[in-house]
This record gives structure tokens, sequence and C-alpha cells, in this order.
């Protein structure tokens, strides 16, 4: 008899791959009928699915999934490439090993399926995402068939299950001292380049800056209120798309995350807009690049080394049982003051 896979089977049953998985592992989320069907395919194909006896046996397998949720190049972007050595380096030293996925799409119907097997065939013991919405419909699935799930920024109402390890920067804060030490030096007309608004980082950030306007009295301005998605291009496109509208800039702007604020002074320098003579920039994160820019960008610091390894240690004490520190935890931010803002007279 020619050798079948779990696809296979899926097809002459006329049920998903993750099904499959389901089935194999004894899942109890099964209808009885479809479970009886599934289990004679099996046997009829003399079916032993590609995983060890120890995995089979319900056993940990050592091995955390990392999933970046990102449509750009994470090759490419230091900061990235920061939290995936951050949360292998905390996994390593705690006996574990990292697989790992970049997701560009979590609303395609393959990758649901493809990462449900990962989770369901218990290649992982538990899984980390960095990057997602503030609402997936993939995470919370997993979460609902109980796997141990970490994840980078998030904020659900009600969502308090103890299998969700979730790790927040305290965005609000920290945008709100970004906006706050503009407003100290003098500034009273501030924009700024918003983050993805379907994150939580993206509506947090923007609540810090209207609060340390309301907060001075500044009035906002709509027009210098500019929609980005924590990425260099999209502060590229926010600021070339203003200049191209020809109306007056405010002394500021305050960028979601450095990389925006990267894009934001390349625009600059193009028009021959200087930074701090002309207008003045912060960003947030304190990205590796921003102390070689020219010039110097003015930050906000996150310790994301501590932030990861905080999140993957209680993913770890999650999956073997052990008292978490806490299901939730927020990592604050320091103001890092360099050479792109500048004091301007009331």
């Amino acid at each position: 008899m020619k050798e079948i896979n779990s696809t296979e089977i899926a097809k002459i049953a006329g049920v998903s791959r993750s099904t499959v998985s389901r089935v194999i592992n004894n899942y109890p989320n099964v209808p009885e009928k479809t479970r009886k069907k599934v289990m004679e395919i099996i046997q009829q194909y003399n079916y032993y699915p590609n995983l060890s006896a120890q995995v089979l046996a319900g056993k940990r397998t050592s091995t955390l999934g990392l999933f970046m949720i990102e449509r750009g190049q994470v090759s490419a972007d230091s900061l990235s490439n920061l939290l995936i050595t951050s949360i292998i380096e905390s996994a390593s030293s705690l006996g574990y090993y990292v697989l790992t996925n970049i997701i560009r799409d979590t609303n395609h119907p393959k990758t649901i399926e493809s990462m449900k097997e990962v989770f369901f065939q218990r290649r992982v013991d538990g899984g980390i995402f960095i990057g997602a919405n503030n609402y997936e419909p993939l995470i919370e699935e997993l979460i609902k068939e109980g796997f141990f799930i970490g994840i980078v920024d998030q904020k659900l109402p009600g969502a308090n299950e103890s299998n969700r390890i979730v790790s927040n920067f305290d965005n609000e804060q920290g945008a709100r001292k970004a906006v706050e030490y503009l407003a100290n030096l003098g500034h009273r007309k501030i924009g700024v380049i918003n983050g993805n608004m379907n994150r939580i980082a993206g509506p947090q950030k923007f609540q810090g800056y209207l609060k340390a306007l309301k907060k001075f009295g500044i009035p906002v301005n709509e027009d210098w209120i500019l929609d980005g998605d924590f990425s260099k291009q999209s502060g590229y496109e926010a600021i070339k798309g203003l200049l191209e509208k020809d109306i007056a800039l405010p002394t500021a702007f305050f960028a979601a995350n450095d990389s925006t604020a990267f894009g934001a002074m390349q625009a600059f320098k193009e028009h021959e807009i200087r930074i701090p003579d002309d207008i003045s920039i912060i960003g947030f994160d304190d990205h590796m690049l921003s102390e070689h820019t020219s010039p110097t960008l003015t930050t906000m610091r996150v310790d994301f080394t501590e932030m990861m390894e905080k999140l993957t240690t209680n993913v770890v004490n999650a999956v073997e049982g052990k008292q978490l520190e806490a299901n939730y935890f927020k990592v604050g931010a320091s103001l890092i003051v360099r050479d792109s803002c500048k004091e301007v007279r009331v």
C-alpha cells in the first residue's frame, strides 16, 4: 500500500488537516461521528503521523514557536532581529528550542491551516506572537483550544485566560512623555505620524499624544495628524503627502516609532527642510540606528531585551505548570535626548 499523509487522509475523510490532527491528538472538540470516520480511514491506510513517540504520548517537545507577523523584510529590520534574538537567547537559557516563522497574512486559509497544525500536532509547547493586531482570530482560537500563547502588545477587555500571557509597552505614557518634552521646549504646533491603528500601540500612542496636548492647552490641528503603519516607508509617504498639500507645517512631530521617524526625516531632507533648525522630530523605541542618523534621533527608549525575557520565561513557566510572575505586565519607556529637537520661543 502506498505511503499516505495527513493531507490525503483529510481529503478522503472530507475534513481539514487540523481536524485530522485533533483526532490524532485526541482533542475533545471533535464530533464523535467525525472522529470515528477519520479513525476508520487512518486504520484502513495504516497511517502513522511523522511525529516522535514522545509527542504522541503527550510529552513536551521543549520547543516554542515564534511567529512574526510582518509584511516587510524582517531581515532588514534590526529591531525585529533584536526581538527574535532576545527570545531565542531567553528560551535557550531555559533549555528550549525556538521554531520561527514569518506570517505575511493571518487571514489566508493556508496560513491558518498550517499554523493550526504546528500546535495541534504538538510540534511546539507554546507560541509567542509579535506584530499581531490587537484582535487576531487565529490567536484567539489557539487560546480557546488551551495552548499557551505569549503576545507582544495586546489589550482585550475580559481576556484573562490563564494560558494568555501578554507583554505590553506602556505606549500611552511613553508617547505622552515624548510630546510633553516637545512642549517643554516651547513647541505649541505639534503634529503626529501615527502607527498601525489595528495594533494596540497605534491608538494608545495617539491617546498619549492627545493627552499631552490637552495638558499644555495646545489645540489639535487635523492637518498634522498623519497616517502611518510603523514602517519607514509610511513615515516617508506621510510627510511627502503633507508637503505636497502646501499647508503650514508644525514646529515639531512625534513619530509613533523610530522607523517612521527615519522615513519622515528622509522626506524632510529631500525637501531641504532642516532638522532641528526648521522642524523638530522625536521617535519611540530607541532603534539601534537612532544614534547614527543625521542628526541623531531623540526618542523614547524601551528595554526590549527585558520585555522579551519576561515574556519567554512566563510562557515556559506556563508550559511547565510553574507559578507565573504575571499574565500581564508592562515595560516603561525613558527619554533619550539627542540632536533632532530644539527649543523654540513661544
